[in-house]
């Protein structure tokens, strides 16, 4: 098999081609021949040592792919040689060949193509359990988006949107905001890259609650962090849900007075954590998804593929934040 691997710390050029052994599946795991695999942030922190996991070098980055099961381990009942299917592996999935636990292969609809389905899960699972299970997110209610045009940003689009809610996305260019008026946003807002000053800082939730309708927003989805955090709760309504998804642009300091003075809540959004403290819930919300899915609602929108060679080049698109919707890399 033919595997990138990481073999030091460091960034996406310190990934290297490797040959190596063909794994076999121990007891309840499968093998899969991966045909594609979805690219995310957290790609480019496990190399640098920064993700909340670290494996043993050397290792595969890869937290998501798609192929088909080729081996089946002792034990194992709901999967087949031969099956289509999804998997959530959090690591090694840049690699033609991967072995993981069963329960974390899910069976794809026979229509569903591989690069799609290696960059459904990921985003989708975890817009869909802040919007469903943290926001708690109604039909009616207005939602502002943050890092919109990115792939867990574009699958908060369509999931608030198939919800009945209004959506105002944020990014840093028209290009990027034209991607999300293509994915149903209602309004667009472009922020300024430098938002560390406090006039850029109120101009911005005064952007943010004349597009809301004057009295703030309902739902902040917040996938950037840093400078933009707390401005975007400062234009939450009473009683909103700042839910934080993650920070590319560095940890926040939210003024805690805040909370109180508009009742509001900061709500973390843990999906990994969620699919294995909650196994049910997350199920449920696989089948709202495979659901929405084949009823047109969802789509991965994917904007670049790679070879398995070139990942590296992959990772670098998404760490320089120059990404619309998802990224794949593809086997050979």
């Amino acid at each position: 098999m033919k595997a990138m691997l990481s073999t030091e710390v460091g960034g996406p050029d310190t990934l290297v081609l490797t040959e190596m052994p063909t794994p076999e599946p121990g007891k309840k795991q499968v093998r899969i021949r991966v045909h594609a695999a979805g690219v995310n942030f957290p790609d480019t922190l496990i190399i640098r040592d920064l993700y909340q996991m670290k494996p043993p070098r050397p290792f595969a980055p890869g937290g998501e792919v798609a192929g088909v099961v080729e081996a089946v381990g002792e034990s194992v009942k709901h999967l087949n040689v031969g099956d289509r299917v999804l998997g959530m592996s959090g690591f090694g999935g840049f690699a033609t060949e991967l072995v993981l636990d069963a329960e974390r292969a899910v069976k794809i609809p026979d229509d569903m193509p591989y690069d799609e389905a290696a960059c459904f899960i990921l985003t989708y699972g975890t817009s869909h359990h802040a919007l469903k299970d943290r926001a708690e997110l109604k039909a009616g209610e207005s939602i502002l988006i943050l890092g919109a045009a990115g792939g867990v940003g574009i699958a908060a689009i369509e999931l608030a949107k198939a919800s009945g809610a209004k959506v105002i996305a944020a990014v840093s260019s028209e290009e990027k905001a034209q991607f999300c008026r293509d994915a149903g946003a209602d309004e667009t807002l472009i922020y300024t890259r430098d938002m560390n000053d406090r006039a850029a800082q109120k101009e911005f939730s005064n952007q943010i609650k004349k597009l809301s309708g004057g009295e703030g927003v309902d739902v902040v989805y917040d996938a950037v962090g840093g400078d933009y955090a707390e401005p975007a709760v400062r234009a939450l309504a009473w009683k909103g849900r700042y839910l934080v998804v993650g920070f590319p642009a560095g940890i926040p300091k939210i003024p805690l007075n805040l909370t109180l003075l508009k009742g509001c809540q900061i709500v973390g959004v843990f999906w990994g954590a969620h699919t294995v403290r909650e196994p049910q819930n997350h199920a449920e919300n696989l089948g709202d998804l495979f659901t929405l899915y084949s009823q047109g609602k969802i789509k991965p929108r994917i904007s670049a593929s790679y070879a398995l060679e070139n990942a590296g080049d992959a990772l670098q698109l998404l760490q320089d934040r120059k990404v619309l919707g998802k990224v794949v890399v593809t086997m050979p």
